[in-house]
């Protein structure tokens, strides 16, 4: 484990409220996918690594240096992630073998998967980022919220009944979750913290989500932020940790199979 880090990945279990380092990079990493398997799937200088204590090694997807922190896993287990080129953001599937890209349109940012569909944040015409679903293949395209806010960061809770995500409707960035048609959309709670990336944990009982300080503006890298916890329902809402984070500390789904922990990323101060 280097002494000269720039990003720390690490686990929290609930039940014990203790943080464990996984690895600690000099590289900057963002968003922590964890597998089935135990490791861990996260993006640096443009790639996808797998990370685990033993170290980063890189995926090797030769033609594709501009991933993003949008990625994650399908329930065939193929890797789903977006990367940016000169027509926008695009989403593509790596199989092992090859990659493919997802019928999409872009720009369109990669968030969570349950079942057949997939979630995530999109620009349609208008260029207000939204929230849409499709097949796993991109096809059958919904846009679910309007475009009267920034709607972002979409994930299903573990039923597959609701999407989490945050809005600026109400004024900062709060809270959100709806139907998975798109109805009964409803902020969970509201505070005067600017609240980013609600994830439900696999288990139902959990929603973990990043927290920044009033006034922030967007979700930026390098910030002074808090991870919380509560219940579905909003309930039980409290802190577990203050870190130095924000954007690529908890961007896509990032919880242990069990529920019982999830992975996040810190960096050093600069």
């Amino acid at each position: 484990m280097t002494d000269n880090w720039r990003s720390s990945l690490e686990v929290l279990e609930i039940a014990t409220g203790k943080c464990r380092v996984v690895l600690r990079s000099p590289m900057l990493i963002e968003a922590p996918n964890w597998h089935p398997d135990g490791w861990f799937l996260v993006n640096g200088g443009g790639r996808l690594w797998r990370a685990d204590d033993q170290g980063l090694s890189m995926i090797d997807m030769a033609h594709d240096d501009r991933c993003n922190n949008d990625h994650g896993f399908l329930p065939d287990g193929r890797i789903v992630f977006s990367s940016h080129d000169g027509t926008g953001a695009g989403m593509h599937v790596w199989n092992g073998r090859s990659v493919g890209a997802l019928a999409t349109a872009r720009p369109s940012w990669w968030h969570a998967a349950h079942g057949n569909r997939i979630a995530y944040a999109c620009a349609r015409g208008d260029r207000v980022v939204r929230i849409a679903t499709s097949d796993n293949d991109g096809r059958d395209e919904v846009v679910l919220t309007p475009n009267d806010a920034h709607h972002d960061g979409p994930d299903f809770s573990a039923c597959g009944q609701w999407i989490w995500f945050n809005s600026d409707l109400t004024g900062q960035a709060q809270i959100w979750r709806m139907r998975c048609d798109g109805s009964a959309a409803e902020p969970v709670f509201r505070d005067d913290n600017v609240n980013w990336f609600p994830h439900p944990s696999p288990c139902g009982r959990h929603v973990v989500y990043l927290a920044y300080q009033p006034g922030t503006e967007g979700h930026p890298r390098d910030r002074d932020v808090s991870l919380w916890i509560m219940r579905p329902d909003g309930s039980d809402r409290r802190k577990l940790i203050d870190l130095f984070g924000g954007q690529g500390t908890l961007n896509v789904p990032c919880w242990s199979p069990d529920g019982q922990a999830f992975a996040f990323i810190r960096f050093a101060p600069q």
